[in-house]
């Protein structure tokens, strides 16, 4: 893939979706790219997380533990997905195994070059708050048109 086929793919990824051509050009400098082949996990439950991934191409079905430990789909991640953005932020746990449906590619972005280009474009630290803001909100606006049911058992 070429320097500007990264680019255009960055910047089609939300969180990545008001930084500057040049932002998204040293983003695709300092990342890595990794392979992972049909039915391997890029990633597990529970280990730390110390990067992100964009899949460049392929698909990764998304595993949860289950409260009986089995492992369950919650869901599928493709082309231009971000999978981990919190870890490239601040320490964290990953949440999901993600498994390579098929022989796939990803862009590895690293914390600390994420960090070291929050220093230099202290506007990305808004643009992350802003967006953390939105995502909050609407949690927030989501778990308010769910209250009634919690209120309902309450008073049961």
């Amino acid at each position: 893939m070429a320097l500007n086929d990264d680019i255009t793919l960055l910047s089609k990824v939300p969180l990545f979706s008001d930084f500057s051509d040049e932002m998204l050009r040293l983003i695709a400098f300092g990342a890595e790219r990794k392979s992972v082949a049909r039915n391997r996990p890029l990633f597990h439950e529970g280990s730390s997380a110390d990067c992100a991934f964009v899949i460049l191409s392929g698909r990764f079905k998304l595993l949860q533990r289950s409260r009986d430990g089995k492992p369950e789909q919650i869901g599928e991640a493709e082309t231009g997905d971000l999978l981990g953005e919190l870890a490239i932020i601040s320490s964290a746990n990953r949440k999901m195994t993600a498994v390579a449906l098929e022989g796939s590619e990803v862009m590895r972005i690293h914390r600390p070059m994420f960090r070291r280009m929050m220093e230099e474009y202290p506007e990305i630290a808004s643009l992350l708050q802003a967006r953390i803001q939105r995502n909050l909100s609407t949690m927030l606006q989501e778990i308010d048109q769910l209250a009634w049911r919690f209120e309902e058992a309450v008073d049961k």
